[in-house]
């Protein structure tokens, strides 16, 4: 059981709702009307989303929420939460002013570019609502594990626009969480029935009741307020024809006013509707149609305190889109910005002396003033941003598995079941996760050791029957494997919520997910939002590219290396060999609990490799910085082969082959074709401010001609190491894969995609004859 808020002070908190209205739609009007625009675009911001959202803001961070509660603002409301922090003093005025310009409060609530705390960046609708699921399951884990003390432990409120509801990866976690038994969760729908082009559709929320409520939830409807339920009540015709009142029809009457209301209700009930009609003028006809559940303060009041305990509630809050603005209810108030005189009469009604608008209680008369001030101070939310903690485990050297032939998938699993079997604090803060491909992924002998992690623990059916299998999965509250449906989204926001642990919680997990490297691309938008809110893990996709042979195109992955080239906050490497591997390992683990750190995505094969004979470590800190010389070049040489990772025998071979003919003939093997770029790009850049130093690429590429040439081959789009070419104007043929796979063995695939030797051969000498 939650402890409960205190005694609700309700005129405060009325006067609050105001207060977050006007300062909601103060400043975006500043933004779009008295802010200078240099560029003349106009700025926009989202009054109408803002207004229908007060109330329940209003009744949460001033009454309910406590200091361990996490909320993820709905995006399109972000100025209200800046207008809360505002009024605790957490936020500035000039914050405020610089709404949406270059350092100013973000458009959408961000975790890593807001100076407020934000719990949960949102923006990509949807994926704030999922990741609150993930985040109470990791509490429950951290729980569990002895990390989190019961007393430290919090509710996880989504703030939900109803057209977010349309968005399928809501489902996804809502099936994966009942699968967990996730607790603690509140998601609370602003239904205004309006999203950005259209009406809800009225079909779809006579449902939403019977999903949710068929995965455990409670559901909460807030219809109507208080006065108008009591009015209903007494006049049932008018209740049962306004329960079948389509959306649009329900928002183009709030628009139109009294006079249209009472005209649709004659004309629909006739007589029956005479005793109702005859009790209120127009006005009074207006505001009482306009009384909807998520703007009466006593209801929300009522209906929070009325679910304190863990089980998860999804309530429903009617509201009114742009509630109390001049484009209420309008179809197309999504956008809608009020005009001068617009803001002036609000800033009239709401009684803001002109010249005080940003006073944070401006308005709120001196007999008011003592009871909302207190609301203020009493208030449990976090006030400024948590402080970043680092330094939570040492990460041990990582010794290559042993084997002259073996494959990185493979050497990734040993390295894993090595770890576990020796123990230590980073053994112990990994958590892995995947969705339903633990054994393809090479992560079962983890999970022998570590077990499965479920809060109600389960017996392995086939051990306890003695039916022989290589899995032993015991499912306990201490083990170490979440497994996950087949939902690539809810990998990316499980990542997301446990490589925020040590933010979100003060204890730091070391995550680690897998999965195959083509499917990267249907949780995208996930793994994109999982590095924008500085989220840290490992991403393990394996296996890659056509090498995966009989599987087939629809398993063959072409494009992720140029997704990891272009995603901000996510380190990619492609190692060939094993001790390549463990080294990244270790630089992952490293970057993971580190202030200058990041995640990690390694493309991993299952094609077994000859490993190499190596003579030092001096290769270690080239190949991390994304590259280095597997055979060195003759100074000045004329040609190179450049190679990554599983085709890294046929780039050998070709080598040998050549160099006879070729002398100096150099091979650079790629590890990181994505920090060649950074780092290339990041030099560029440093020369425009008179900084000469050299990237490492440019190092690297500077041992050869400048008018040598390049063949770069890779079991990926040749795009991904094409580029090289233009470090220093060099000559490029690009061998990779730019079609769909298919079937096949090894050297068919490679000679049909030519990825070959005689691919090879071919490509340097049409780089040498076209010197």
């Amino acid at each position: 059981m939650l402890k409960p808020a205190a005694a609700p002070d309700i005129a405060s908190l009325k006067l609050l709702d105001d207060r977050l209205r006007w300062l909601s739609a103060w400043t975006i009007h500043h933004a779009n009307h008295i802010r200078p625009s240099p560029d003349g675009l106009k700025v926009g911001g989202h009054q109408a989303s803002c207004a229908s959202m007060t109330s329940i803001m209003a009744a949460l961070y001033f009454h309910v929420l406590g200091a361990n509660d996490r909320v993820a603002v709905k995006p399109h409301a972000g100025p209200v939460l800046h207008a809360i922090h505002y009024l605790l003093g957490s936020q500035t005025r000039g914050q405020l002013e610089n709404f949406r310009g270059f350092g100013g409060m973000q458009s959408y609530p961000s975790r890593t570019k807001d100076q407020i705390p934000v719990d949960f960046s949102t923006g990509s609708v949807g994926l704030g609502v999922a990741v609150t699921s993930f985040a109470s399951l990791i509490q429950d884990y951290l729980t569990a594990h002895g990390m989190l003390p019961q007393e430290d432990r919090g509710r996880f409120v989504a703030l939900i626009g109803d057209a977010e509801l349309d968005e399928g990866n809501i489902y996804e976690a809502l099936i994966e969480g009942h699968k967990h038994d996730v607790r603690n969760l509140w998601w609370i729908v602003d239904y205004n029935r309006q999203s950005l082009d259209a009406t809800s559709t009225d079909r779809m929320f006579e449902r939403f009741d019977e999903m949710f409520r068929s995965c455990g939830w409670r559901v909460v409807e807030l219809r109507h307020g208080k006065r108008l339920a009591a009015v209903l009540d007494e006049h049932p015709p008018v209740a049962d024809w306004l329960e079948r009142l389509p959306n649009a029809d329900h928002s183009a009457l709030l628009y139109q006013g009294g006079t249209a209301w009472r005209k649709r209700i004659a004309d629909d009930l006739g007589s029956a509707a005479d005793a109702f009609l005859g009790q209120h003028d127009d006005d009074q006809l207006a505001t009482l149609m306009s009384d909807m559940g998520g703007h009466d303060m006593d209801a929300l009041v009522e209906a929070f305190d009325a679910a304190q305990d863990d089980l998860p509630t999804l309530f429903i809050a009617w509201t009114v889109k742009g509630h109390g603005l001049p484009f209420a209810g309008h179809k197309d108030n999504h956008a809608g910005l009020m005009n001068p005189t617009q803001l002036n009469a609000l800033r009239e009604a709401m009684g803001v002396p002109e010249g005080r608008e940003w006073d944070p209680l401006a308005g709120i008369g001196d007999n008011a003033r003592g009871g909302v001030q207190a609301l203020i101070d009493q208030t449990r939310v976090a006030r400024e941003k948590r402080p970043r903690k680092f330094g939570s485990y040492p990460v041990p050297a990582i010794a290559a598995p042993a084997g002259d032939e073996q494959s990185t998938q493979a050497a990734f699993g040993r390295i894993l079941l090595d770890l576990s079997k020796a123990g230590g604090r980073l053994a112990d803060r990994i958590v892995t996760t995947s969705p339903d491909v633990t054994v393809s992924t090479n992560l079962g002998a983890w999970v022998n050791q570590r077990g499965l992690f479920r809060r109600d623990a389960r017996p392995d059916v086939f051990a306890q029957a003695k039916i022989p299998s290589a899995q032993k999965w015991t499912a306990v509250d201490t083990g170490q494997h979440i497994e996950l449906g087949i939902a690539e989204n809810n990998l990316f926001l499980m990542l997301a919520a446990a490589g925020l642990a040590g933010d979100l919680f003060g204890e730091r997990l070391v995550p680690i997910g897998t999965l195959y490297d083509p499917f990267i691309a249907r949780g995208l938008d996930a793994l994109n939002y999982a590095c924008y809110q500085d989220a840290r893990f490992l991403l393990v996709a394996t296996p890659s590219g056509i090498t995966l042979g009989p599987e087939g195109g629809a398993h063959q992955s072409i494009n992720p290396p140029l997704i990891a080239l272009g995603q901000p906050g996510l380190r990619h490497y492609e190692p060939a060999f094993a001790d390549e591997l463990a080294v990244m390992m270790e630089e992952a683990f490293r970057l993971i609990d580190s202030p200058d750190g990041e995640s990690t995505y390694l493309r991993l094969s299952t094609r077994n490799l000859r490993q190499m004979e190596r003579s030092g470590d001096a290769w270690k800190a080239d190949a991390l910085a994304g590259g280095y010389w597997l055979r060195e070049p003759a100074p000045g040489g004329e040609a190179a082969i450049v190679a990554m990772g599983a085709v890294m025998p046929e780039a050998l071979a070709a080598h040998e082959e050549l160099s006879a003919d070729i002398p100096g003939l150099g091979l650079l093997a790629v590890t990181s074709p994505d920090l060649l770029h950074r780092g290339w790009s990041a030099a560029q850049a440093a020369r425009w401010d008179g900084q000469r130093e050299p990237s490492h690429v440019e190092r690297l590429l500077d041992r050869l001609a400048p008018g040598a040439g390049l063949v770069t081959l890779c079991d990926a789009a040749p795009a991904s190491l094409s580029w090289l070419g233009g470090v220093r104007g060099q000559r490029v043929a690009p061998l990779g894969v730019d079609r769909f796979g298919q079937t096949g063995t090894l050297p068919d695939l490679y000679a049909a995609y030519r990825l070959d030797g005689e691919a090879i051969t071919g490509a340097v000498a049409e780089v040498l004859l076209s010197a």
